[in-house]
């Protein structure tokens, strides 16, 4: 019904940057919140960066400074902007995004298939 499809990931020194897309698809009546999370090898799911349909914003301490998370709603898409790129920040990002599919439905999470950031020192 709705799909979440993420790119811009890939193979980066420490210092440089990287921009990540998620566009949503599909059968989308309203999305609220929209979000990065990413999930480092041995580690659990973490949120990232997270933004709110009128425009605010949630940033895990570790990206702040850094990171930049913005949202096309016209486009059902969302940004993150990752700079000053350190090795640990390493994982697959995950985009993730609440929806509606019509008026009468709840809010439920959907989540991308995921794009692998390497930071390389």
């Amino acid at each position: 019904q709705v799909q979440l499809v993420e790119s811009g990931g890939g193979l980066v020194q420490a210092g440089g940057s990287l921009r990540l897309s998620c566009a949503a698809s599909g059968r989308i009546f309203s999305i609220n919140a929209m979000g990065w999370y990413r999930q480092a090898p041995g580690k659990e799911r973490e949120l990232v960066a997270a933004i709110t349909k009128s425009g605010s914003t949630n940033y895990a301490d570790s990206v702040k400074g850094r990171f930049t998370i913005s949202r096309d709603n016209a486009k059902n898409t969302v940004y993150l902007q990752m700079n000053s790129l350190k090795p640990e920040d390493t994982a697959v990002y995950y985009c993730n995004a609440e929806v509606r599919t019509n008026w009468q439905s709840r809010w439920l999470d959907y989540w991308g298939q995921g794009t692998q950031v390497t930071v390389s020192s």
